[in-house]
């Protein structure tokens, strides 16, 4: 069964030093896309799903997206993204979703450490994985094409990250440390430093949201200083949907659905291979998931 959950899928990065892409599935087309290029490279990967999109998704998707997973040839874990409330992920766990990420980064300290402990208790004897946010990562889900700027008032404070861990026993931990979501503006500038004295105060994977706008080099560095997962969604969304249009202005704009969608995959996959690439993500051997 090639469906994980996302402590499995990560359980490898800390002492190998490599980072897992989590990217936006939310559609038939990109998701057999990104599984397709995960299986043609023998890479595990993260289908995610945002939480704000459960109410107006049809429930077949996700009937379909665990019956094609657990078919695949390498390990996938579903995650649910940004999940607003405790409802939300509860949704998620009756959906399927191996992984639930609650979001309570604009609430306090203490309000963002009870509200993810609820939910660990009620994923965990589900075999399903919890990833919460201390600090708060600019820019919101859903409302990116303006751009959003750097926060260092919002970057993650290291003492409460390994407070948050302790308090809440959640499975990775998003941290703030120069990234956005969406569109970046200006000129990123990482952290690292933050992000090596959170590693070392917390034993679990280190999540980076907001990957859209960094350099080669940027992953690079963040995933040499133990970033275990990357979010990408944006720029995804943006080079597909440039590579269509590009296609379509080719052939005088009587390109018909079928040639469209075959533009998207094949740019959707090239997306995909240069994150396996840059992010030297390496191959799990699912008998070593089965015995953990």
């Amino acid at each position: 069964m090639a469906l994980v959950n996302l402590k499995q899928i990560l359980m490898e990065t800390r002492d190998k030093r490599y980072a897992v892409p989590s990217v936006g599935a939310d559609n038939h087309v990109l998701f057999e896309a990104i599984l397709k290029e995960a299986e043609s490279e023998n890479k595990p990967v993260i289908l995610m799903i945002p939480g704000f999109l459960l109410k107006d998704m049809d429930p077949r998707f996700f009937e379909y997206a665990r019956l094609r997973i657990i078919q695949s040839s390498v390990p996938v874990c579903l995650h649910l993204d940004h999940a607003a409330s405790y409802e939300e992920c509860m949704n998620g766990i009756k959906y399927g979703f191996t992984s639930l990420m609650i979001d309570g980064s604009a609430l306090s300290f203490e309000e963002n450490v009870a509200l993810t402990k609820r939910v660990v208790e009620a994923a965990a004897p589900c075999g399903i994985s919890v990833e919460a946010e201390i600090g708060h990562v600019a820019g919101g889900e859903g409302n990116n094409n303006d751009g959003n700027e750097v926060d260092v008032n919002a970057f993650t404070d290291p003492d409460e990250a390994q407070r948050f861990v302790e308090e809440t026993g959640v499975d990775a931990l998003a941290i703030a440390f120069g990234t956005v979501h969406g569109i970046y503006k200006g000129e990123p500038k990482l952290k690292l430093e933050l992000l090596d004295e959170v590693r070392e105060r917390v034993d679990i994977p280190i999540v980076m949201h907001g990957g859209s706008g960094l350099s080669d080099e940027d992953f690079r560095n963040a995933v040499a200083h133990g970033i275990s997962k990357i979010n990408f969604c944006t720029g995804l969304f943006l080079s597909t949907t440039e590579a269509a249009r590009a296609a379509i202005a080719e052939h005088n704009n009587k390109m018909q659905l079928p040639a469209v969608l075959g533009v998207i995959e094949r740019a959707a996959r090239k997306e995909i291979s240069h994150l396996f690439d840059v992010y030297h993500t390496q191959p799990i051997d699912l008998g070593n998931i089965a015995h953990k």
